[in-house]
């Protein structure tokens, strides 16, 4: 933060509170500073750290692999699409890259409201049992976890224990989900990894 912007913070948190306890007494005055007090935490549980995600990439080490779906993968091109990035040789890693598939438990408001995640576990498993299956037709072995249902979180949370050299998102294409895209956008942006994304259809 830039040295000039912390007394224009102090004063727009400090200044509504001194005239409410100027205009309406120190009841509200305390209730003025409870609000803002309130505002801080929320903002601040709001923001997360915005630096690279993932561990440095080696172009000497194991191939990994990082698929995060946000719906079933079973659509030939793109099976094959993950196939070929799996198979690929590189220098140095000529064999398949270990590959795990990723989908984030998305879950809707109601069912937060009432924590109730069991539905969104269960609906991400079914993503990747279809996903695994799928892919395992066309000969690549990979394993499945589910994760939190931010996606940009779910990757940085993944890529803790799988250092991926490559992540690929699959979902809904550019322009049909305005969640996806700006975690396409952020994922493109903070990843060590390689990063690109495939559209799949409904």
């Amino acid at each position: 933060m830039a040295p000039w912007k912390l007394p224009l913070l102090v004063a727009a948190i400090a200044v509504p509170i001194v005239a409410a306890f100027y205009v309406g007494g120190p009841g509200v005055g305390m209730a003025s500073g409870a609000l803002a007090a309130v505002t801080i935490l929320v903002v601040a549980a709001r923001q997360r750290p915005r630096g690279p995600i993932g561990p440095a990439v080696s172009g000497t080490g194991r191939r990994r692999l990082l698929v995060v779906v946000s719906r079933p993968v079973e659509e030939p091109a793109t099976i094959r699409a993950i196939a070929a990035a799996a198979k690929k040789s590189g220098a140095g890693s000529p064999e398949i890259a270990e590959v795990l598939v990723l989908s984030p438990a998305r879950i809707g408001f109601l069912a937060r409201w009432a924590s109730d995640v069991e539905g969104a576990r269960s609906e991400a498993q079914r993503r990747l049992v279809i996903t695994v299956a799928s892919l395992a037709k066309a000969g690549v072995v990979a394993e499945a976890r589910v994760g939190d249902e931010d996606l940009v979180q779910a990757v940085e949370d993944q890529l803790q224990s799988f250092a991926a050299t490559e992540v690929i998102m699959v979902g809904a294409a550019a322009g049909e989900d305005p969640e996806a895209d700006a975690a396409a956008t952020e994922l493109k942006q903070r990843l060590r990894a390689e990063f690109r994304r495939l559209g799949v259809s409904d």
